[in-house]
């Protein structure tokens, strides 16, 4: 399973270095029209010809995703709900055809992709997504979603940042868990058996090498040595630029005197954490070359994967495989200790990431600080005094935003997100706070539904902050569809 730069070389840099595409992911999106050893074969003998034309060229041997929005257009005299039935027919994909030489990674069963430039499937994005399918009795959709991720974790041992190659070297927050518990809500119990092993297998995927940890290596793939465990960071197998924003990683590179294969490695690993990029994996917030999430310590990530270890529990249990659910028992408990160990700030009254190389928390408060209160992981106390940052310092017109830091990057102020508004609006209903959940909430759909009134769009992300702004920040255009929009409002709306 190659990537678009290991077919085709010295073409794939050329594309990208010429300038001709705004985007780098329509290069790595593209579909040949002849087999990859003929295109190369053609480009080695015609590049060197005096009117040689690249644009020309590619146009005759690729064909290049259309990379406008949701390509219909909306009627705002519908209501929120009924435009959202209408979009997933049009975000629907069907059962994949093999493209040789291409990058998609074909899925059995039809799914639903996110809109704009993201015409695949990716792994965190659905989980907010099927909120809103269950609320459209699309189970059958869910199911096969589920299906899909089952047969990438059983084929590539992992469930990848989306069904691309040139993902092949990281995977996402591992949304599996609850994925598998939502389709279970539906379908039963029985469930959680049925998809055992592919639970099992991407546990092993995030504590690989856990066994190879000594005090001479404390970090090794996505295992981090801790006193009293391991915890998890996330990661990334390779080291060069992003076949997907290779120009991009380029020009940040040419911005620092930074190693250039460790800059890449951390900018792959924020990928895997969802959120690229934020003021959480930087050392300095305006300066993107500052990056370091390897050797950061999220909090969502490891609830993340306490929550899967629960779900480990239950899954032996309906398989009748006492011994293993007592192994994955214990598991919790440590996992859970070590949260509270390592994440919650005394001092800031609030969990926060870990920095494990200078053993302190980050500065940065962000919504993951949440993700302990939405799997009841926070004490009482300690979630009124989260309940009491959110209020003060996240609150905003539009809803909650995602760090306290205003940056240029996406993942920060003004920006709101819809999987971080449903995060949040859960964990304070876990714990009572029902009254600033429904302000939140409300705040939320009502910036969703004025712009939808307003533009006929449905956004990736909103400026929270000042609502009569369009949001902005990042490595791309805004992009419109959108499926984890789509599925927390509908969630939200059913309520």
């Amino acid at each position: 399973m190659k990537t678009p730069e290991e077919i085709f070389g010295v073409l794939f840099i050329d594309m990208n270095k010429s300038g001709l595409w705004s985007d780098a992911k329509a290069i790595a999106d593209a579909i040949p029209k002849f087999s990859s050893g003929a295109i190369v074969e053609a480009y080695e003998h015609e590049k060197a010809l005096d009117d040689f034309d690249l644009k020309e060229f590619t146009d005759t041997f690729f064909e290049f995703p259309k990379i406008e929005a949701s390509g219909f257009e909306s009627d705002t005299s519908k209501t929120p709900q009924e435009h959202i039935e209408t979009l997933w027919k049009v975000l629907q994909r069907s059962k994949d055809e093999p493209q040789e030489g291409g990058s998609l990674i074909p899925l059995k069963f039809p799914y639903i992709v996110p809109g704009g430039r993201f015409n695949e499937i990716y792994y965190w994005d659905s989980y907010f997504t099927m909120l809103g399918l269950q609320v459209s009795d699309r189970t059958d959709l869910i199911e096969g979603m589920v299906k899909n991720f089952a047969d990438l974790i059983h084929q590539l041992g992992f469930i990848p940042n989306g069904n691309r190659t040139y993902f092949k070297g990281r995977s996402q927050p591992p949304f599996f868990a609850l994925m598998v518990e939502l389709l279970a809500e539906q379908k039963g119990k029985e469930i959680y058996a049925t998809y055992l092993k592919s639970l099992e297998k991407e546990y092993i995927f995030w504590m690989n090498e856990e066994n190879s940890l000594s005090k001479n290596k404390i970090a090794l793939s996505r295992v981090v040595r801790v006193k009293g465990g391991t915890l998890n960071r996330y990661w990334d197998n390779f080291n060069s630029p992003r076949p997907e924003m290779y120009f991009n990683d380029l020009e940040t590179a040419a911005k620092t005197d930074r190693k250039p294969e460790e800059l890449f490695q951390d900018l792959r690993c924020a990928c895997e954490s969802g959120w690229d990029f934020s003021s959480r994996w930087l050392r300095e917030s305006a300066d993107l070359s500052t990056i370091h999430t390897s050797e950061i310590m999220p909090i969502d990530l490891n609830c993340l994967l306490y929550n899967l270890e629960v779900t480990l529990v239950k899954a032996n249990d309906e398989a009748g495989n006492t011994s293993k659910s007592r192994q994955y028992e214990s598991k919790v408990r440590i996992r859970k200790e070590l949260i509270q160990q390592y994440f919650w700030s005394k001092e800031h009254e609030f969990f926060m990431d870990y920095d494990f190389i200078k053993k302190e928390h980050k500065d940065v408060f962000s919504l993951a600080g949440m993700f302990p209160l939405f799997f009841n992981l926070a004490t009482a106390e300690q979630a009124e005094m989260c309940m009491n940052k959110i209020k003060r310092e996240f609150l905003k017109a539009g809803g909650v935003i995602s760090t306290t830091n205003t940056t240029d990057e996406q993942w920060d102020a003004p920006n709101g997100w819809a999987p971080l508004q449903w995060i949040t609006i859960q964990a304070l209903r876990n714990y009572g706070y029902n009254d600033l959940a429904d302000i939140i909430k409300d705040r939320w759909v009502d910036l969703n539904t004025k712009v939808y009134k307003s533009t006929g769009k449905m956004l990736e992300k909103y400026n929270v902050v000042d609502t009569n702004l369009a949001t902005g920040g990042g490595e791309y255009p805004v992009q419109d569809g959108f499926g984890w929009t789509n599925g927390v409002l509908l969630k939200l709306l059913s309520e």
